[in-house]
């Protein structure tokens, strides 16, 4: 595995370039003054919340409600509005938006959500026409990912335990965000049961994909606090297409350079790993470390 001070090294290369990806919109997520501010706003068919998680705006809204569901027993993790470490996640579905690819994993942690009565009713997703293997229940999801299921319910369980517990805020925030964390590893683990429709995409765009999902190992294991302000920061310098056969960083000719840079670090970084072995399961960060992800 890359060693830790090499890989915060590069990540503070890609970040102090200017931006590349667009993920915010008047400050705040793609689209987000169009989503729902309330469970009533969505489908609801005989008191159930039946979310389409295909429709952009319908998945939006639930990472909207399930921050918003969450907030008070997030004080831990500072003082503003946007410091939870859920802000990572519509973020990420803004970049996939305006990048051209969507996916279905985080829905896993919205039913998690709703099964803890944090979204004020229950949650089933639909499934369109021709779509097949995807969970749209809580029982079906635990039932076809039972660890993943486990580790989203460890962590909102978590949420109300700390709020109530006399620990410092300090250690109450890395436990919430360790859990988090795992929980994030686990849903992005999951991506494993579509790997049928890697076909779908060029080699480059699957390359990517991996290095991407590598790189997130390491963001996870220093318990990174993705709220909206530093989630930003590592969403702007990724590519803001999706990759096709050919494409060659950093000579792909209409990605800027700063998209064509992050993307030859992620393909050294995959390089090297593949080299390094995985003997070092503990990963020991030193101060730079602190100075690229606080």
């Amino acid at each position: 595995m890359l060693r830790p001070t090499f890989f915060c090294l590069l990540l503070a290369c890609v970040v102090s370039l200017s931006s590349s990806a667009v993920v915010l919109d008047n400050g705040m997520p793609i689209l987000w003054a169009h989503t729902a501010g309330q469970v009533t706003d969505l489908p609801i068919q005989n008191g159930i919340l039946t979310s389409n998680p295909w429709n952009f705006l319908n998945r939006m809204s639930l990472c909207r409600l399930m921050i918003a569901a969450t907030d008070p027993f997030m004080g831990s993790m500072g003082t503003n509005p946007t410091d939870s470490p859920l802000w990572g996640i519509p973020l990420q579905l803004g970049w996939m938006l305006t990048s051209g690819v969507n996916y279905f994993t985080s829905a896993l942690s919205f039913l998690s959500a709703a099964q803890h009565g944090l979204m004020g009713a229950g949650v089933q997703m639909q499934v369109p026409a021709g779509v097949e293997d995807y969970c749209t229940t809580y029982a079906d999801c635990a039932s076809r990912y039972p660890d993943v299921m486990a580790k989203w319910d460890s962590f909102f369980t978590s949420l109300k335990a700390a709020a109530e517990s006399p620990l410092p805020d300090n250690e109450k925030k890395d436990s919430i965000l360790g859990l988090y964390w795992e929980a994030q590893m686990a849903s992005t683990h999951a991506l494993a049961a579509c790997s049928a429709k890697q076909s779908y995409y060029s080699s480059s765009e699957v390359s990517f994909a991996n290095s991407w999902v590598n790189s997130a190992e390491y963001v996870a294991a220093k318990h990174f606090h993705s709220n909206l302000e530093k989630s930003v920061t590592f969403m702007i310098p990724l590519p803001s297409r999706v990759l096709r056969e050919g494409d060659n960083a950093p000579f792909i000719a209409d990605l800027s350079q700063e998209e064509n840079h992050t993307l030859s670090v992620f393909s050294w970084m995959k390089n090297v790993n593949n080299l390094l072995s995985m003997e070092h399961t503990h990963i020991i960060y030193y101060d730079i470390t602190f100075f690229v992800l606080n």
